[in-house]
Protein backbone atom coordinates (compact mmCIF):
# COMPACT_ATOMS: atom_id res chain seq x y z
CA UNK A 1 0.00 0.00 0.00
CA UNK A 2 1.29 3.46 -0.93
CA UNK A 3 2.66 5.58 1.90
CA UNK A 4 1.36 8.70 0.17
CA UNK A 5 -1.84 9.68 1.92
CA UNK A 6 -3.18 11.51 -1.15
CA UNK A 7 -3.36 8.17 -2.99
CA UNK A 8 -5.97 7.02 -0.48
CA UNK A 9 -7.85 10.20 0.37
CA UNK A 10 -9.15 12.92 -1.93
CA UNK A 11 -9.55 15.19 1.07
CA UNK A 12 -5.89 14.77 1.99
CA UNK A 13 -4.92 15.47 -1.62
CA UNK A 14 -6.89 18.73 -1.57
CA UNK A 15 -5.35 19.70 1.76
CA UNK A 16 -1.85 19.14 0.39
CA UNK A 17 -2.55 21.09 -2.80
CA UNK A 18 -4.07 24.03 -0.94
CA UNK A 19 -1.36 24.08 1.71
CA UNK A 20 1.31 24.16 -0.99
CA UNK A 21 -0.30 27.11 -2.76
CA UNK A 22 -0.83 29.06 0.46
CA UNK A 23 2.72 28.49 1.68
CA UNK A 24 4.18 29.49 -1.67
CA UNK A 25 2.03 32.64 -1.74
CA UNK A 26 2.33 33.74 1.89
CA UNK A 27 5.11 31.79 3.61
CA UNK A 28 4.93 29.24 6.42
CA UNK A 29 4.45 31.60 9.36
CA UNK A 30 1.46 33.46 7.93
CA UNK A 31 -0.51 30.35 6.94
CA UNK A 32 -2.79 28.71 9.51
CA UNK A 33 -4.42 25.29 9.61
CA UNK A 34 -7.80 27.02 9.53
CA UNK A 35 -6.90 28.78 6.27
CA UNK A 36 -5.66 25.54 4.74
CA UNK A 37 -8.84 23.74 5.76
CA UNK A 38 -11.05 26.52 4.39
CA UNK A 39 -9.21 26.52 1.06
CA UNK A 40 -9.53 22.72 0.83
CA UNK A 41 -13.24 22.79 1.69
CA UNK A 42 -12.88 20.67 4.83
CA UNK A 43 -13.15 21.25 8.54
CA UNK A 44 -10.09 22.11 10.59
CA UNK A 45 -10.42 18.81 12.42
CA UNK A 46 -10.10 16.92 9.14
CA UNK A 47 -6.59 18.29 8.66
CA UNK A 48 -5.65 16.94 12.07
CA UNK A 49 -6.86 13.48 11.05
CA UNK A 50 -3.82 13.29 8.81
CA UNK A 51 -1.26 15.66 10.33
CA UNK A 52 -0.91 16.36 14.04
CA UNK A 53 0.35 19.91 13.48
CA UNK A 54 0.89 22.44 10.72
CA UNK A 55 4.62 21.76 10.94
CA UNK A 56 4.06 18.09 10.13
CA UNK A 57 2.00 19.04 7.10
CA UNK A 58 4.73 21.39 5.85
CA UNK A 59 7.33 18.69 6.40
CA UNK A 60 5.20 16.31 4.36
CA UNK A 61 4.91 18.84 1.56
CA UNK A 62 8.67 19.35 1.38
CA UNK A 63 9.31 15.62 1.50
CA UNK A 64 6.95 15.12 -1.41
CA UNK A 65 8.98 17.61 -3.43
CA UNK A 66 12.09 15.56 -2.71
CA UNK A 67 10.21 12.43 -3.73
CA UNK A 68 9.19 14.07 -7.02
CA UNK A 69 12.83 14.98 -7.65
CA UNK A 70 14.07 11.46 -6.93
CA UNK A 71 11.30 9.81 -8.93
CA UNK A 72 12.18 11.89 -11.98
CA UNK A 73 15.85 10.93 -11.77
CA UNK A 74 15.03 7.25 -11.21
CA UNK A 75 12.55 7.18 -14.09
CA UNK A 76 14.90 8.87 -16.55
CA UNK A 77 17.91 6.71 -15.71
CA UNK A 78 15.74 3.60 -15.65
CA UNK A 79 14.34 4.37 -19.11
CA UNK A 80 17.72 5.22 -20.63
CA UNK A 81 20.87 4.03 -18.82
CA UNK A 82 23.02 6.46 -20.83
CA UNK A 83 21.38 9.25 -18.82
CA UNK A 84 23.91 8.38 -16.11
CA UNK A 85 26.74 9.80 -18.22
CA UNK A 86 27.95 12.90 -16.32
CA UNK A 87 27.22 15.25 -19.22
CA UNK A 88 23.60 14.10 -19.16
CA UNK A 89 23.11 13.47 -15.46
CA UNK A 90 24.22 16.95 -14.35
CA UNK A 91 21.65 18.87 -16.47
CA UNK A 92 18.96 16.42 -15.36
CA UNK A 93 19.75 17.04 -11.68
CA UNK A 94 19.75 20.81 -12.11
CA UNK A 95 16.57 20.87 -14.17
CA UNK A 96 14.69 18.62 -11.78
CA UNK A 97 15.89 20.70 -8.84
CA UNK A 98 14.71 23.94 -10.41
CA UNK A 99 11.17 22.56 -10.59
CA UNK A 100 10.87 22.37 -6.79
CA UNK A 101 9.15 25.56 -5.57
CA UNK A 102 9.51 24.94 -1.83
CA UNK A 103 13.19 24.18 -2.25
CA UNK A 104 13.49 27.47 -4.12
CA UNK A 105 12.06 29.29 -1.09
CA UNK A 106 14.80 27.74 1.05
CA UNK A 107 17.48 28.91 -1.36
CA UNK A 108 16.10 32.43 -1.10
CA UNK A 109 16.36 32.47 2.68
CA UNK A 110 12.95 31.39 3.99
CA UNK A 111 14.02 30.98 7.62
CA UNK A 112 10.52 29.99 8.78
CA UNK A 113 10.48 27.09 6.38
CA UNK A 114 14.00 26.11 7.39
CA UNK A 115 13.02 26.18 11.06
CA UNK A 116 9.99 23.98 10.39
CA UNK A 117 12.06 21.40 8.51
CA UNK A 118 14.84 21.15 11.08
CA UNK A 119 12.89 20.40 14.26
CA UNK A 120 13.78 16.71 14.46
CA UNK A 121 17.24 15.15 14.32
CA UNK A 122 16.00 12.25 12.18
CA UNK A 123 14.63 14.67 9.59
CA UNK A 124 17.88 16.62 9.57
CA UNK A 125 19.75 13.42 8.77
CA UNK A 126 17.53 12.75 5.75
CA UNK A 127 17.98 16.27 4.42
CA UNK A 128 21.73 16.06 4.96
CA UNK A 129 21.89 12.94 2.80
CA UNK A 130 19.98 14.66 0.01
CA UNK A 131 22.07 17.81 -0.24
CA UNK A 132 23.87 18.28 -3.59
CA UNK A 133 27.21 17.70 -1.89
CA UNK A 134 26.04 14.45 -0.30
CA UNK A 135 24.58 13.17 -3.57
CA UNK A 136 27.85 13.97 -5.31
CA UNK A 137 29.76 12.01 -2.66
CA UNK A 138 27.40 9.06 -3.12
CA UNK A 139 27.17 9.00 -6.92
CA UNK A 140 30.59 10.14 -8.13
CA UNK A 141 32.46 7.07 -6.77
CA UNK A 142 29.98 4.89 -8.66
CA UNK A 143 30.60 6.73 -11.91
CA UNK A 144 34.33 6.65 -11.42
CA UNK A 145 34.37 2.94 -10.56
CA UNK A 146 32.68 2.14 -13.86
CA UNK A 147 34.90 4.43 -15.93
CA UNK A 148 32.45 7.28 -16.51
CA UNK A 149 34.69 9.67 -14.59
CA UNK A 150 38.38 10.16 -15.38
CA UNK A 151 40.98 8.75 -12.99
CA UNK A 152 43.73 11.36 -13.29
CA UNK A 153 42.35 13.63 -10.58
CA UNK A 154 41.56 12.94 -6.88
CA UNK A 155 37.98 11.85 -6.34
CA UNK A 156 37.32 14.47 -3.61
CA UNK A 157 38.35 17.19 -6.08
CA UNK A 158 35.98 15.77 -8.66
CA UNK A 159 33.13 15.63 -6.16
CA UNK A 160 33.78 19.25 -5.27
CA UNK A 161 33.86 20.23 -8.95
CA UNK A 162 30.54 18.52 -9.66
CA UNK A 163 28.98 20.09 -6.57
CA UNK A 164 30.20 23.53 -7.64
CA UNK A 165 28.86 23.07 -11.16
CA UNK A 166 25.46 21.88 -9.98
CA UNK A 167 24.98 24.62 -7.41
CA UNK A 168 26.50 27.33 -9.57
CA UNK A 169 24.47 26.55 -12.67
CA UNK A 170 21.36 26.05 -10.53
CA UNK A 171 21.80 29.51 -9.05
CA UNK A 172 22.48 31.14 -12.41
CA UNK A 173 19.59 29.40 -14.14
CA UNK A 174 17.15 30.28 -11.37
CA UNK A 175 17.84 33.98 -12.04
CA UNK A 176 18.40 34.20 -15.82
CA UNK A 177 18.05 37.99 -15.85
CA UNK A 178 21.28 38.30 -13.87
CA UNK A 179 23.30 35.99 -16.15
CA UNK A 180 25.43 37.09 -19.14
CA UNK A 181 23.49 37.47 -22.37
CA UNK A 182 23.76 35.43 -25.54
CA UNK A 183 23.42 31.88 -24.19
CA UNK A 184 20.52 30.03 -25.78
CA UNK A 185 20.82 26.74 -23.90
CA UNK A 186 22.42 26.85 -20.42
CA UNK A 187 21.87 23.11 -20.06
CA UNK A 188 24.10 22.50 -23.07
CA UNK A 189 26.76 24.74 -21.53
CA UNK A 190 26.55 22.74 -18.30
CA UNK A 191 26.79 19.44 -20.18
CA UNK A 192 29.88 20.63 -22.03
CA UNK A 193 31.53 21.91 -18.84
CA UNK A 194 30.95 18.60 -17.07
CA UNK A 195 32.22 16.60 -20.05
CA UNK A 196 35.37 18.69 -20.41
CA UNK A 197 36.17 18.64 -16.71
CA UNK A 198 35.20 15.17 -15.59
CA UNK A 199 34.68 12.67 -18.38
CA UNK A 200 37.49 10.40 -19.67
CA UNK A 201 38.96 10.89 -23.17
CA UNK A 202 37.68 7.45 -24.22
CA UNK A 203 33.95 6.92 -23.78
CA UNK A 204 32.93 3.89 -21.68
CA UNK A 205 31.28 0.96 -23.41
CA UNK A 206 27.63 0.09 -23.09
CA UNK A 207 28.22 -2.57 -20.48
CA UNK A 208 30.01 -0.11 -18.19
CA UNK A 209 27.27 2.46 -18.67
CA UNK A 210 24.57 -0.08 -17.85
CA UNK A 211 26.40 -1.19 -14.71
CA UNK A 212 26.89 2.42 -13.60
CA UNK A 213 23.20 3.11 -14.20
CA UNK A 214 22.18 0.16 -12.06
CA UNK A 215 24.41 1.20 -9.17
CA UNK A 216 23.30 4.82 -9.48
CA UNK A 217 19.66 3.77 -9.37
CA UNK A 218 20.44 1.89 -6.16
CA UNK A 219 21.85 5.10 -4.62
CA UNK A 220 18.78 7.12 -5.53
CA UNK A 221 16.53 4.26 -4.49
CA UNK A 222 18.00 4.31 -0.98
CA UNK A 223 17.45 8.07 -0.86
CA UNK A 224 13.86 7.53 -1.94
CA UNK A 225 13.31 5.07 0.90
CA UNK A 226 14.58 7.67 3.37
CA UNK A 227 12.13 10.24 2.02
CA UNK A 228 9.24 7.80 2.21
CA UNK A 229 10.15 7.20 5.84
CA UNK A 230 10.11 10.93 6.47
CA UNK A 231 6.67 11.20 4.88
CA UNK A 232 5.36 8.36 7.03
CA UNK A 233 6.69 10.05 10.18
CA UNK A 234 4.94 13.29 9.27
CA UNK A 235 1.50 11.64 9.14
CA UNK A 236 -0.71 10.47 11.98
CA UNK A 237 -2.08 6.94 12.29
CA UNK A 238 -5.28 7.71 10.38
CA UNK A 239 -3.43 8.53 7.17
CA UNK A 240 -5.58 6.23 5.02
CA UNK A 241 -8.95 7.65 6.03
CA UNK A 242 -11.07 8.67 3.06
Amino acid sequence: MSQLIEHHSRKAARILDCARELVLDHGVRKVTVSEIAHAAGVGKGTVYLYWAAKEDLILGLFARELLTFLDEIIARVGADPATVLPRRLAPLLVGAGLRLPLASRLKHGDTDLMRTLTRQAADLDVFARLKPSALCEAVMPVLRRHGLIRHDRPLPDQCYAMHALLTGFGTAMSAPATAPLGVEDPYAVLADAVAQLLEPPVAPDGQAVAAAAGDTLAVFGRSRDLVLGLIARSQVGGRYLS
